[in-house]
């Protein structure tokens, strides 16, 4: 059995966060499981905020922060070369 690799978009439903989540379900894996967690939701803030999150759209692959999203967002380059659309 193929091990999932879990990919968080931690998103407040902003057009950028769509934009975003659409990027991640495009280039994700056959055995990449994307969630979409709401930062509307007091325990989703407080989660987000224990991971090192700053702002959204913010992505999260096998429960660390993606280097794209300690920055200015997120970019397909930066995501791939964190796994992204790989088989774990």
């Amino acid at each position: 059995m193929t091990a999932k690799r879990k990919i968080e978009v931690f998103s407040a439903g902003c057009p950028a966060c769509v934009e975003t989540i659409e990027l991640v379900n495009r280039v994700a894996c056959p055995s990449c499981e994307v969630s979409v967690p709401d930062m509307n939701r007091a325990d989703v803030a407080q989660r987000a905020k224990g991971l090192g999150i700053r702002s959204v759209p913010a992505v999260v692959i096998d429960g660390k922060l993606a280097d794209c999203c300690t920055g200015r967002g997120p970019q397909e380059s930066t995501l791939r070369a964190a796994g992204l659309g790989q088989s774990a």
